[in-house]
């Protein structure tokens, strides 16, 4: 029987033990395994629905299990981990040998972070070891940002879900590949571009969408979806005017005030780009429950900040 509750002690009994535990991360919870323990590995794969060559992430304490984990370090990942960890930042490192092919899906890198919360951090560090966490979610679906949220998506698939509130960020880390020239980020989150470039003093390059080159969490074009069908629109007008009762009710998400007619559910989202990733997940799960025929999502600003909800939007609405 699955358990809900606060108590690191016995979450990190069952890590040891091989079993599976959700915990809050700043960023979304994760579905938590012991990293060095393969079978407990693949139990994340089965529970989530995920394809086994998609690459996990490992979680870590601090700053000194980097050296465990990885090797050949660049400058420009110690530069990054001493600024932004704990955050949400993951990093791109040429994999230690002692490494599981299935956390890096046979690739010679992985990805680390130091997660910015203190019930994954006791967690970590009463395990003593690594702990691998993709989202606690089914493969493609809406991230949790609540220890309820994850009951809803995993049920009795997790064996305790750590509850830890509701995470601060709201969207998945920022993910930084360190091992070429120059670094590349593979996936826009709360840690900016700019925010990087300002540390590395270099230019940083942003992936090509649709690329295949580097296997990541969250790579794919469709990911994060609700079960509603979701629609990215860039005129509302437009929208309205093609709008007929057979297409009845929606929701549409907008960053302005407005009133339409009753079968329209209008969300104002915040004008502030944290805020609007800190609501985002959890507005959708609860349009999920509506019976909406679809959620309209207008488009954001194109400008850094947003990055990261670009991102999310376009996999949610592809």
């Amino acid at each position: 029987m699955m358990k809900l509750k606060y108590s690191i002690e016995e979450s990190a009994a069952v890590l040891k033990q091989g079993g599976l535990v959700a915990f809050p991360t700043e960023t979304v919870y994760g579905l938590g395994a012991d990293a060095t323990q393969e079978t407990a590995i693949r139990k994340v794969f089965a529970a989530k629905g995920r394809p086994i060559d998609h690459p996990l992430i490992v979680h870590v304490a601090d700053f000194a299990a980097l050296f465990q984990w990885a090797v050949e370090l660049s400058p420009m990942a110690l530069a990054l981990a001493k600024v932004f960890w704990p955050g949400p930042l993951t990093l791109i490192v040429k994999k230690a040998p002692f490494v599981s092919d299935l956390i890096t899906g046979g690739q010679d890198t992985v990805g680390i972070r130091c997660p910015n919360h203190s019930v994954a951090l006791k967690l970590i560090k009463q395990l003593g070891n690594g702990i691998v966490g993709p989202s606690a979610n089914r493969f493609g679906r809406i991230s949790p940002t609540t220890a309820d949220a994850v009951y809803e998506e995993l049920g009795e698939k997790v064996d305790i879900i750590l509850a830890g509130g509701r995470c601060q960020v709201g969207v998945e880390s920022t993910i930084v590949d360190t091992t070429k020239e120059h670094p590349r980020i593979l996936r826009p989150g709360a840690i900016s571009y700019a925010e990087i470039e300002k540390v590395l003093g270099t230019k940083v390059l942003m992936k090509e969408r649709g690329s295949t080159a580097e296997r990541v969490s969250g790579a794919f074009a469709s990911h994060y979806a609700p079960l509603t069908p979701a629609k990215l629109i860039f005129s509302r007008e437009k929208w309205l005017a093609y709008l007929t009762a057979d297409n009845l009710p929606q929701a549409l998400l907008t960053r302005e005030k407005i009133m339409l007619s009753p079968d329209i559910c209008v969300i104002q989202m915040p004008l502030d780009a944290r805020a609007y990733a800190h609501q985002l997940y959890a507005t959708l799960r609860f349009l999920d429950q509506k019976n909406m025929r679809q959620i309209v999502i207008e488009a954001v600003p194109d400008e850094s900040e947003w990055d990261a909800v670009r991102d999310r939007l376009s996999k949610i609405c592809s």
